[in-house]
């Protein structure tokens, strides 16, 4: 469970999440964007050839000294934060035994380091997301867990397709929760110190579920950065949300049974206001002459009003009203555009990113039956590089649109920058921060 804040490859999203591998069959904060390189690092583009040079003598002896250089000094760090958490709480045996003959793995540095470099654009990432590979497993692990899924969505009140289609976004069903000690990797990325005091939090959190015995020690894995189970939960939400299902007195999320992990993503998504028969969204065409400021998070309407403006369901009738609803278009003028409600906000809570919350929402409706999206999107684009995205902010910025500083994310400022340009330069507003801008920028 995640919202990991992440690095945009949409116009006002932070994508933060990679189907898993779909040909086997991660809420709070948490690192990462769309990756070649599955959701849970089990998943990595083929290649015949080497991708990078082989490391010569010299280099791999100087690495081995930086590991044992840090191997040292993460003992010293375990050493003090041993003391911080007993301070909060957290017994000594339960200390002694989670950190018993843990090392630094500079592995989960090296993927924390690279996550924000590889980017896929959202027509990419969706051809993964609900494909009719992933469509087809996910009907299957709904007729499977039909019983659980049932008695899950009585209590909870959140739609049975859509915690599937969560289930197989974030491990493939279950076939890929993640194998690497959470432990470990946390403390790895907590010594690190870029985001420090954020990974202490999650390394505490994971001790006090270890002290309540919810789990052992080393039956806690997860994927590098923390995130665990079938529907990939950090530790702090693991606290606050993870429930028992199955009524043994334990919040297994781990084990082969999904019956907690999916429960506990449902009373997640409940907590935060989840709408039961309301979509995340609906597919919708705009007329011609369409104001494309009026395509903002920000205002809203009800689908009348919408309708009156000439937005319509693809059917060519007014959408059925759901409640207030905003128009996203999450590649620009040239792609989809969707009609989102409440419940695409909710979804939101679990992973920021819109591409995220589209796919999770799309590969629900097909596993119920409906229609693939039916608008082109341009896949003549490519998704900007960090650094690219790093110089449409200094460039926008240096032309008096400030994105409020230069951090290669395009969030809600970024994209209102990009919106201010095309409207002083006569482009059509739709804020998407594409290559064709950066050029234009040039």
């Amino acid at each position: 469970m995640r919202k990991w804040m992440a690095v945009s490859l949409v116009a006002g999203s932070a994508m933060a999440a990679e189907a898993a591998p779909e040909n086997s069959r991660r809420p709070a904060e948490r690192p990462g964007t769309i990756t070649q390189e599955g959701q849970n690092e089990s998943y990595q583009l083929a290649s015949a050839t080497p991708l990078r040079p082989v490391a010569r003598p010299a280099a791999l002896q100087e690495a081995a000294v930086e590991q044992a250089a840090a191997e040292v000094s993460f003992k010293d760090w375990i050493a003090a934060f041993k003391d911080r958490a007993g301070a909060q709480g957290i017994s000594t045996p339960v200390l002694d035994s989670a950190f018993d003959s843990v090392s630094y793995d500079a592995e989960v540095i090296r993927r924390d380091r690279n996550q924000s470099e590889f980017t896929k654009t959202i027509w990419e990432y969706l051809d993964s997301a609900a494909s009719d590979l992933r469509v087809k497993n996910g009907k299957a692990a709904l007729r499977n867990q039909q019983a659980r899924l049932d008695q899950i969505e009585a209590k909870y009140g959140v739609e049975k397709e859509i915690l599937v289609a969560i289930w197989g976004l974030e491990s493939s069903f279950g076939t890929f929760r993640g194998k690497m000690d959470v432990i470990r990797s946390l403390a790895t990325l907590a010594f690190d110190g870029r985001r420090g005091a954020f990974f202490e939090g999650q390394l505490v959190a994971a001790l006090k579920i270890l002290q309540a015995g919810d789990v052992a020690a080393r039956k806690m894995t997860g994927s590098w950065a923390g995130a665990m189970g079938h529907t990939q939960f950090i530790p702090t939400s693991y606290l606050d949300y993870a429930v028992d299902f199955t009524g043994d007195g334990k919040r297994d999320i781990w084990s082969d049974n999904p019956a907690d992990a999916l429960a506990s993503t449902a009373a997640y998504l409940k907590q935060f206001g989840w709408v039961k028969g309301q979509p995340w969204g609906v597919e919708v065409t705009l007329p011609k002459g369409f104001d494309y400021t009026l395509a903002d998070r920000n205002i809203e309407k009800s689908p009348s009003d919408w309708a009156a403006l000439g937005i319509k369901g693809l059917d060519g009738r007014a959408v059925k009203d759901h409640g207030p609803a905003s128009i996203l278009l999450p590649a620009g003028s040239e792609g989809a555009a969707f009609m989102i409600f409440q419940n695409f906000a909710v979804l939101e809570r679990y992973n920021t990113a819109d591409a995220y919350v589209i796919g999770v929402g799309h590969l629900a409706d097909r596993i119920t039956g409906g229609a693939p999206i039916k608008a082109n999107w341009p896949r003549g684009d490519r998704a900007l590089t960090l650094s690219e995205r790093e110089e449409m902010q200094e460039r926008l910025t240096s032309v008096g649109f400030d994105t409020d500083g230069i951090d290669g994310k395009i969030g809600p400022k970024t994209i209102g920058a990009v919106r201010a340009f095309q409207v002083a330069n006569g482009l059509t507003p739709d804020g998407y921060a594409s290559l064709h801008l950066l050029q234009r920028l040039r």
